[in-house]
């Protein structure tokens, strides 16, 4: 496509299509840089409902200055085309990353939160609503970087309502339940949103699946969050707690801001909160059958007091009397019925109402199931604990929550903690040098990933200071990617000056080594040249460097400079 848009962006291709505008890759021919180009359709560009959506795009985006959100660089029309001209983002969308890979580790998860979050907060802050958080509208850069993009349903807190249709607009898999009420949107069903997308990126998947759009709708109203520590064992409760949370069917249980959620981020993965105690909310308790009773004798009540400013007939007061006691009397019956009942049939022995937890140590979920549901129990599937063992084979029962042999009141429920498999245990690495650590976590695991990061200190450069994700003796899956941190001390760095040629060669090597550089000397052979130009040949002096002069060099492990001489 050679077509030009304001004289200035020039189209080079078509990359994607939204509900409203085609997004393409242009040339921005004066300032010579890529941009992304959306461009309302032109079958729309008529209807002023959707003219207005997009100018509002335009003008929400354009107050939005944030490193996790895309930059707008211009608005405009051209010839009847609306167009916005944003930042062009190399990378994967992030459901695009979550296809390729699956769930993502906890630590790099709770990074890509933050910076969603923190992008949320500063659109909520301007009282913009994106609407349509999900990992389809969230680029992720080749750096790590997360941008989040396509405000097209935006709303603006003080901007004019649309249709109703346009208050549950946004995709079903992170709808929160008011949307799907039919609710207007706020910053609560953002931060529902939020909290389905970092479900999907700790277990690869979302919550609630189903054939119909509605199916899944109505799950998010009516259907507990499943416990994501129940698919991933390792993840602490404290960041299932901020997803439930997220989560929560109810706005009022959910964060109040973005900012308060992002502050439960910064502490999710803190040793001070690795008890945490599963978080449950009071939710409005359903009306007992007595309630109900009783609300139905009010509303016959009501009835009664209605008519009464109506003419009676004689004798309607005699009749109402006689029909009060008669149900009184029916009443006492049945509830002497019922007690004669229970009676007969052992109902007030309390030994009938209650049953031990059976033993299911050693079992599978599903013998145990059985045993609990035959001793008139339930058996919690969906909140089940895994725990890495010494010696337990994975699947088996390591223990039953309450322990084997409590009495309970029948249909009480049982939680269950599970061996998931085998512990490998973290050799301590601290003091070693780094490239010896290196080789010996290559040779003692698999599946590890070392990073580094220096800091200064007085022990020898390379030298490993800390050991952090995991720590010495720290208990880990076999056959699972983790990554470890190793902090080391800080190598020397300096550039190698230009001065140093020419240098008398011993001159040269004191200098880099008293600052810091280990050096070698290497000589070179005469050059062949006439007998009468052997006298121009300087010899003890440096003639070459490697690497050159100029250039950054750090002292570490094995490396060093040389310097050539004749």
């Amino acid at each position: 496509m050679n077509k030009m848009i304001a004289n200035r962006y020039m189209i080079v291709k078509h990359i994607g299509s939204g509900g409203m505008a085609d997004v393409y890759v242009a040339m921005d021919t004066l300032l010579n840089r890529e941009v992304a180009v959306k461009i309302l359709r032109g079958e729309l560009s008529s209807d002023p409902v959707a003219l207005l959506r997009f100018q509002r795009e335009a003008q929400a985006s354009c107050a939005l200055i944030h490193p996790n959100i895309v930059e707008i660089y211009d608005v405009g029309e051209d010839e009847g085309s609306h167009y916005i001209v944003m930042e062009y983002i190399r990378g994967k969308t992030l459901k695009q990353l979550i296809h390729l890979r699956g769930a993502i580790g906890i630590e790099e998860a709770v990074g890509m939160m933050k910076q969603l979050v923190s992008a949320t907060y500063e659109a909520h802050k301007r009282g913009i609503i994106h609407r349509d958080i999900k990992p389809q509208n969230v680029l992720v850069k080749d750096d790590g970087t997360i941008k989040m993009v396509d405000f097209g349903i935006a709303l603006a807190h003080d901007a004019l309502q649309l249709t109703q249709n346009d208050s549950v607009m946004g995709s079903v898999h992170y709808l929160a339940p008011e949307l799907a009420k039919g609710e207007q949107a706020s910053y609560q069903s953002d931060i529902y949103a939020l909290g389905i997308v970092f479900f999907e990126l700790l277990s690869g998947q979302v919550p609630f699946t189903a054939d119909q759009p509605v199916q899944v709708a109505l799950k998010h109203i009516r259907e507990e969050m499943p416990s994501i520590r129940s698919m991933i064992y390792d993840v602490p409760q404290s960041v299932e707690n901020m997803i439930l949370k997220a989560c929560a069917k109810r706005k009022e249980h959910r964060y109040r801001s973005c900012l308060e959620m992002l502050q439960d981020l910064s502490t999710c993965l803190s040793s001070v909160r690795k008890d945490e105690e599963k978080i449950v909310f009071a939710e409005v308790e359903e009306k007992s059958q007595g309630t109900l009773v009783m609300d139905s004798l009010k509303d016959t009540e009501k009835k009664t007091n209605t008519s009464k400013s109506k003419p009676k007939k004689k004798g309607s007061a005699a009749k109402t009397a006689g029909y009060t006691l008669l149900i009184l009397a029916l009443l006492v019956l049945s509830a002497g019925a019922i007690a004669a009942m229970l009676f007969l049939t052992n109902g007030f022995n309390s030994a009938s109402k209650t049953a031990s937890v059976p033993g299911c140590v050693s079992m599978s979920v599903k013998e145990c199931e059985t045993l609990v549901l035959e001793a008139g129990l339930q058996l919690n599937t969906s909140n089940i604990t895994y725990e890495l063992t010494d010696n337990i084979p994975e699947g088996e029962i390591i223990e039953t929550i309450p322990a084997e042999g409590t009495v309970l009141e029948k249909g009480s429920h049982v939680r269950l903690k599970v061996s998931s498999g085998t512990y490998l245990v973290m050799n301590d690495y601290i003091g070693m040098n780094i490239n010896q650590a290196k080789k010996e976590i290559s040779n003692d695991y698999d599946n590890i990933r070392v990073l580094v990061t220096s800091e200064e200190s007085d022990e020898p450069a390379g030298t490993v200071l800390r050991q952090e994700l995991l720590e010495p003796q720290a208990k880990f899956a076999p056959g699972k990617s983790y990554d470890m941190r190793l902090v080391i001390s800080q190598y020397t760095t300096l550039v190698i000056p230009h001065s140093v040629l020419n240098m008398n060669i011993d001159e040269a090597r004191q200098m880099l080594e008293n600052m810091g550089a280990q050096v070698i000397l290497s000589r070179l052979d005469a050059p062949v040249v006439e007998e009468g130009q052997l006298s121009n040949v300087v010899y003890d002096v440096v003639v070459s460097v490697s690497p050159n002069t100029g250039t950054s060099y750090t002292q570490e492990e094995g490396a060093y400079i040389t310097l050539y001489y004749y």
